[in-house]
């Protein structure tokens, strides 16, 4: 996939096709796909409502990673998850960002935690999930490392198929992921690394579908 930006005007076409909300025939019709794939999924109006169903979810006291993402940040998730009423992989970590010696022991803390929260950026209707990555830091708990894993999704990142939602990664996306990036750590993102779940272990995977659009 190209990492290169947009044509002129390719961004505003991609915005009007991808930021709008889902249908709820859509919604029904890919809940329905993703409960096949093995993952529970719960729908949602706002990010009030999404709140309220994450802390429901996770345990106080249960390791939590929040991987980073604008919806669980909205929802005011991130700031409560790494709270002292849960144990915060991130808190684990940091102390050791920026140690070169420090950096395999840094990677195992982060790779495998209870709760695993964070975003995807498509989801099909026939129930794949794309999640795309500049490092790739959140994936080994998506994959495989977290005991359970929630992923809280707008309904404007529904879409038909793969087409369809490598064309939403790489047109709407990431031109304002990139953005992001620049403004958060004055550096350019890249699509690197792409995660696709087709199925998963029934119960481990749980997908929040929120109505209204929230993130990108």
């Amino acid at each position: 996939m190209s990492n290169a930006t947009t044509a002129p005007g390719q961004t505003m076409a991609a915005s009007t096709k991808y930021s709008q909300a889902a249908s709820e025939a859509q919604i029904v019709k890919t809940k329905g796909a993703l409960e096949t794939n093995g993952f529970n999924v719960l729908i949602v109006d706002d990010l009030k409502q999404l709140h309220d169903e994450v802390i429901k979810l996770i345990p106080e006291n249960s390791e939590v990673f929040t991987a980073t993402s604008r919806t669980v940040d909205n929802a005011g998730l991130t700031e409560e998850l790494n709270s002292d009423r849960y144990k915060s992989v991130r808190d684990m970590f940091m102390p050791f960002y920026g140690q070169p010696d420090k950096q395999n022991e840094m990677k195992r803390i982060g790779s495998a935690s209870d709760y695993a929260i964070g975003s995807a950026h498509a989801i099909t209707e026939d129930g794949h999930i794309m999640i795309a990555s500049a490092s790739g830091s959140q994936l080994p708990n998506y994959v495989y490392g977290a005991q359970h894993f929630i992923l809280a999704v707008g309904s404007q990142k529904l879409v038909k198929d793969l087409d369809e939602a490598f064309d939403r990664l790489e047109t709407y996306t990431f031109p304002l992921e990139d953005e992001r990036a620049q403004e958060a750590y004055g550096a350019h993102s890249s699509i690197n690394k792409v995660l696709i779940y087709r199925k998963e272990p029934q119960g481990r995977g749980t997908v929040i579908i929120i109505r209204e659009p929230v993130g990108f």
